[in-house]
């Protein structure tokens, strides 16, 4: 697959660049892209939810009525979970959600998350661009030169402070590096934006070994 590179303008350079079929041309895994993503979401959960149980709930242990006669039901501690006020029966206790995903089918899942989106013709090229200071309005003029009106993810292949603090607060824009890049980003992107000099990195980085 041959895409052309833009320059910062939405015009065509002139250069085009040969993406890997063995990147962007795989049969998508669904499967793999699945539980990638429930690993990902699983583990920005904190996990640190807590109900009291009655055993917990500040109140009185005393019998509060006799035992029979009442003509209801058989009632102990007032901080049982059938009263107002009392515990909770089996509610939720502090957890870790993560869990762990052979690397191998991490790298299945990202593979077929880019070939997905090279199989949409939802990717594009740039070539390599700086920014002398954060400045998020410039940086949208630069996303609607290229037809990036969406939600956008734009891949640099390293880090540059500047570029990330001028999309860090446009809605629908992320900005991140070739060795960031995960599955769920990938799938809630309806255009992936890659730096010219990220296609490389790229092939790189998910190269089989």
């Amino acid at each position: 697959m041959e895409l052309s590179v833009l320059n910062i303008k939405g015009e065509d350079t002139g250069r085009k660049v040969t993406l890997s079929d063995a990147i962007f041309g795989l049969e998508p895994n669904e499967h793999a892209m699945y539980l990638d993503v429930k690993q990902y979401l699983a583990n920005q959960r904190q996990g640190t939810h807590k109900s009291k149980e009655r055993n917990e709930v500040a109140g009185s242990t005393k019998k509060i009525k006799k035992q029979k006669g009442t003509g209801g039901a058989r009632a102990g501690s007032i901080k049982s979970p059938v009263f107002v006020g009392g515990g909770r029966v089996f509610g939720p206790k502090p957890r870790n959600y993560s869990f762990k995903l052979n690397k191998k089918l991490k790298r299945v899942a990202r593979l077929s998350a880019l070939s997905l989106l090279a199989r949409d013709n939802r990717v594009a090229l740039v070539e390599s661009f700086s920014m002398e200071a954060p400045k998020a309005k410039e940086f949208r003029g630069i996303l609607d030169n290229l037809k990036s009106t969406g939600k956008t993810l734009v891949v640099l292949p390293a880090a540059d402070k500047n570029i990330v603090l001028s999309g860090r607060n446009l809605p629908k824009v992320k900005v991140s590096t070739v060795k960031d890049v995960n599955t769920y980003d990938l799938l809630n992107t309806e255009k992936l934006l890659l730096v010219e000099q990220s296609v490389n990195e790229l092939e790189n980085l998910l190269s089989a070994k």
